[in-house]
């Protein structure tokens, strides 16, 4: 069993998102991720499927140049190698599933 709380140890950052990882499990990597408002994390892609779940707040949520606008609870699906980007309206918190095989130093680099 693994056991986390997405509330715990909250440490916004001013100049970039703030990417934790919460733990692993056999297939996935669970992710958290907190926004100021304003910051972005720019069009990216990842090679594996992905889950997007907005946990606090609201986000622009781009995905092949459409928008959409996500809240409290929105629950996002990807497949792998579609192209996307998120732009916080307000502070937000998000957690991100990657697939085991996906790099956590990919997400990183693109909340850079």
């Amino acid at each position: 069993m693994k056991k986390t709380n997405l509330y715990q140890d909250l440490n916004y950052n001013e100049y970039k998102v703030a990417i934790s990882v919460l733990f692993e499990t056999e297939t996935t990597k669970e992710i958290r991720i907190l926004f100021k408002q304003g910051q972005v994390m720019k069009k990216h892609q990842t090679p594996y499927p992905i889950t997007v779940e907005i946990i606090e707040g609201k986000m622009n949520f781009g995905v092949n140049d459409e928008l959409f606008h996500l809240k409290n609870g929105d629950l996002v699906a990807l497949d792998g190698g579609v192209p996307h980007d998120l732009n916080a309206q307000t502070d937000s918190i998000v957690r991100l599933t990657l697939s085991k095989q996906d790099s956590i130093q990919r997400v990183r680099n693109v909340g850079l």
